[in-house]
């Protein structure tokens, strides 16, 4: 219901959880309220967020699994009451939370007979299942079920391709996205003279996120993506002759390379973020939770402050630094002095 009695200041802009429950391990649910608004504010900010909650955050699935006794994925196997193929969709229903970036692998390894669930699974320490009761097989006889399992960290859905891989292995459909479902409502009252605007959030995520992290994590994404705009320089764009398209300016190294040999000054290390750097996903989510998201934060780290940020390694290290090297001519202090 849209009528509650909610008390809103006129003066300013707050949010707050007025709903909050736990249906299932697999289904959160949280509703929460953002106001006072201006007339059409509640739509801008309501449409942007829905679409960072479905498609910007991450999750963890498995998306591929192998076994040697597996001839393709539409057989069966004697002691196993599962084909192959309700295998792997059971294998698709498990829910993970972690903090791995990139791939990661997993196993299976268990003698029947017995039920076999997701708490079987043998993960890193960096990965936990969600609702470890989730069924995988029956065996029905004393035979050994060994699965190597990939697991990824990313956002969105893939598809499987239709055929295995060369090393025997089969892909499995992958939903990374730990939010559910998500509705927005939008409540119009008078304050005044004034018409103004309340907010209504309904989020259901998988159980690898409370509502309340989802929004924290959409809202972080959205604000990312927009800091480019907030240093970009003044530009005067232009239409080309006798064309109707415009030409914008490219942002790239060699721009910025020329500006930062002639001026040192940190306006210029703060115009260069991390994301032109073309590091691979894994090394730039590394930077990006150490709270590094422009060169100067780089630039204020040695290689020994790098080695410390969490699945950090030596050969990524190397990596930043050839990077710096190439485009800017600048190193890195083994220590900070």
């Amino acid at each position: 219901m849209v009528r509650e009695k909610i008390r809103v200041s006129t003066r300013t802009l707050q949010w707050k959880c007025v709903e909050s429950r736990t249906d299932s391990k697999r289904l959160y649910y949280g509703r929460f309220i953002l106001s006072p608004l201006m007339k059409g504010q509640a739509d801008t900010i309501g449409i942007a967020m829905r679409r960072a909650l479905l498609g910007e955050i991450e999750g963890t699935c498995i998306t591929r699994a192998k076994s040697e006794k597996i001839p393709h994925e539409y057989s069966t196997i004697v002691g196993i009451q599962e084909s192959v193929h309700e295998i792997l969709m059971n294998l698709k229903e498990i829910v993970l939370r972690s903090n791995v970036y990139g791939t990661c692998d997993a196993s299976i390894c268990i003698r029947g007979p017995g039920c076999v669930t997701a708490q079987d699974i043998i993960l890193p320490p960096y990965v936990e299942i969600v609702d470890t009761t989730q069924h995988i097989a029956n065996l029905t006889e004393p035979i050994d079920l060994r699965i190597g399992l990939q697991l990824e960290k990313n956002r969105g859905y893939r598809i499987k391709t239709p055929n295995n891989f060369q090393d025997g292995s089969y892909p499995i459909d992958a939903v990374f996205m730990p939010v559910r479902n998500v509705n927005h409502s939008i409540h119009s009252y008078s304050n005044g003279n004034e018409k103004q605007e309340i907010l209504f959030f309904e989020i259901w995520t998988n159980g690898s996120l409370t509502p309340k992290e989802a929004l924290y994590e959409a809202s972080r994404n959205l604000i990312d993506l927009f800091i480019p705009f907030l240093y970009a320089e003044k530009e005067n764009f232009y239409l080309e002759d006798n064309q109707d398209r415009v030409t914008l300016p490219l942002f790239f190294f060699h721009d910025r390379l020329t500006e930062l040999r002639k001026n040192k000054k940190k306006i210029a290390l703060k115009s260069i973020f991390i994301d032109q750097l073309e590091l691979p996903p894994r090394i730039y989510n590394c930077l990006k939770n150490a709270n590094i998201h422009i060169l100067l934060d780089l630039l204020n780290n040695s290689q020994e402050d790098l080695m410390k940020i969490e699945h950090f390694h030596i050969e990524d290290v190397k990596q930043i630094l050839d990077t710096l090297e190439k485009h800017f001519v600048i190193n890195l202090p083994k220590k900070k002095v």
